[in-house]
C-alpha cells in the first residue's frame, strides 16, 4: 500500500490523498462503509459500487464466528468470497471487547450522552467476557461457546480473510472508564500492537491503533508510542467524550502526535454532523453504520434533513426523496411508495433508502473533497 498527500489545506488540517491498494485506488478523505458480515445489508457489491463507495470495512469478529476465515480463505479472500474488487479494511475484533462487554452491559456507546452510569475501575469486568494481559476471552453471541483473541490470533485471522488493510488488536474502552482503568488498558493495547506487528506474515497493509480515552495526556502517550512503530498507518480509537465539541478536540491531540505522512483512519464515527468536522481535523478515512443502520429503520438522509418515512403523513407525499440528489432512488421512486413498502414491511424499503444515504453521504464528501481542492476548506 502506498499513501500519497496531494494537497493541504490552508484553512484547516484537511488535506487530499490517494491510498493506493492491489485493489484500487481511493481518493481521500473517504467514507468507508461498514460491511460487517461481508455485505452491505440489502445491497449486493454491484449497487454498493453505484453508491460511489470506494472501500468497505468488514467485521472480523463476526466473519471468525460465521462462516469462519478457514472458508473465506478457501473461497480466494474476501474480495472474491463478496465479490468486491476495490480496496478492502477489516477491522481486529478490539471494538467487540467494548461492544460485546461494557457497552452491553451499560447500554452505551462511544460518546457518554449521559453522566449516570458508575465510573469503571481497574478491576471492573464485563460480565459477557474477560479481559486478559495476553488477550480476551469471548461468549459467542450464536451459541454461548468460549473463545479467545489476542493480538497474534486476530492478525492470522485477518490475514487469511484478506482484506488490503487490516488492524492491530486492541482494547476499546468504554466513555466510563477511569483514568487508572485507561493507563492498565493502554499497556495492554501498546504491548498488543508490538505483538501484531511482530505475527503478521502477508503483505497486508497493518493500522496501529491510538487509544487513551478522554485523556489529553494518555491520548498523546499512546499516539507518540504508536506513531513512531512501524506500521503503514493509524486507527483513532476508542471512545470520544460527552459532546461532538469534545470528540474533535481529542482528534486533534492524536493528530499532533502522529506522523503526517502516513494515512489515518478514525473508528466508527461519522454521523452526517461530523464529517466536516473530522475532516478539517485531518482524518483522511472514517468508519460508520449511520447511512445504512439508519435506512433500516426508514430514515432518509436529505437536503432538507432527515426524513422518517415511516410515517403516514408521507403516503400523501408525490414528491422525489431528494430533488437535489441524482441517484437513482431519487430520480426513480417517490416519498409515498417508499413510506408505502416501510408500512408494509417490505424489504425493497430498506435497499431503496440504503442506497440513497450511502449516496448522499458519499456525494457530501465528495464535495468536501471538491471544497479542500479549490481552497473553500
Amino acid at each position: 500500500m502506498e499513501f500519497k498527500i496531494i494537497k493541504k489545506s490552508k484553512k484547516s488540517r484537511a488535506r487530499l490523498g490517494l491510498l493506493q491498494t492491489s485493489n484500487g485506488v481511493v481518493e481521500t478523505p473517504s467514507l468507508v462503509p461498514v460491511a460487517t458480515q461481508a455485505v452491505i445489508k440489502t445491497l449486493d457489491s454491484k449497487e454498493v459500487r453505484e453508491t460511489k463507495s470506494q472501500i468497505l470495512i468488514c467485521n472480523t469478529f463476526h466473519l471468525h464466528l460465521k462462516p469462519g476465515e478457514e472458508l473465506v480463505k478457501s473461497a480466494g479472500g474476501l474480495h472474491k468470497f463478496m465479490y468486491w474488487q476495490k480496496p478492502l479494511m477489516t477491522d481486529s475484533g478490539g471494538f467487540q471487547v467494548f461492544s460485546l462487554g461494557f457497552g452491553r452491559d451499560q447500554n452505551i456507546g462511544k460518546i457518554l450522552k449521559s453522566h449516570n452510569n458508575q465510573e469503571l475501575k481497574q478491576a471492573n469486568q464485563p460480565k459477557s467476557l474477560k479481559i486478559t494481559y495476553d488477550g480476551v476471552y469471548f461468549q459467542s453471541p450464536i451459541d454461548g461457546q468460549k473463545l479467545f483473541i489476542g493480538p497474534k490470533e486476530s492478525i492470522k485471522i485477518q490475514e487469511k480473510l484478506g482484506a488490503d488493510v487490516i488492524f492491530a488488536f486492541d482494547e476499546c474502552t468504554s466513555p466510563l472508564a477511569g483514568k487508572e482503568y485507561i493507563e492498565k488498558s493502554l499497556e495492554k493495547t501498546h504491548r498488543w500492537a508490538g505483538i501484531c506487528l511482530h505475527a503478521k506474515k502477508s503483505g497486508q497493509a497493518l493500522y496501529g491503533i491510538v487509544q487513551g480515552g478522554r485523556y489529553k495526556d494518555l491520548r498523546k502517550i499512546s499516539a507518540k508510542f504508536i506513531g513512531v512503530m512501524d506500521f503503514e498507518g493509524f486507527g483513532i480509537g476508542g471512545e470520544f467524550g460527552n459532546d461532538k465539541k469534545e470528540m474533535t478536540k481529542m482528534i486533534s491531540w492524536v493528530i499532533d502526535e502522529l506522523p503526517e505522512e502516513k494515512p489515518r483512519h478514525l473508528l466508527g464515527i461519522g454521523y452526517l454532523e461530523d464529517i466536516d468536522k473530522i475532516i478539517k481535523e485531518g482524518v483522511d478515512t472514517f468508519d460508520c453504520t449511520v447511512p445504512t443502520h439508519y435506512a433500516r429503520r426508514g430514515i432518509a438522509f436529505t437536503s432538507e434533513g432527515k426524513l422518517d418515512l415511516g410515517k403516514a403523513i408521507f403516503l400523501k407525499n408525490k414528491t422525489a426523496l431528494d430533488k437535489k440528489c441524482d441517484c437513482y432512488v431519487c430520480q426513480s421512486y417517490k416519498k409515498n411508495y417508499i413510506s408505502h413498502l416501510l408500512r408494509a414491511k417490505e424489504l425493497t424499503a430498506f435497499k431503496l433508502l440504503t442506497f440513497h444515504n450511502l449516496y448522499f453521504f458519499n456525494s457530501l464528501v465528495e464535495k468536501i473533497r471538491q471544497d479542500v481542492k479549490n481552497g473553500r476548506i
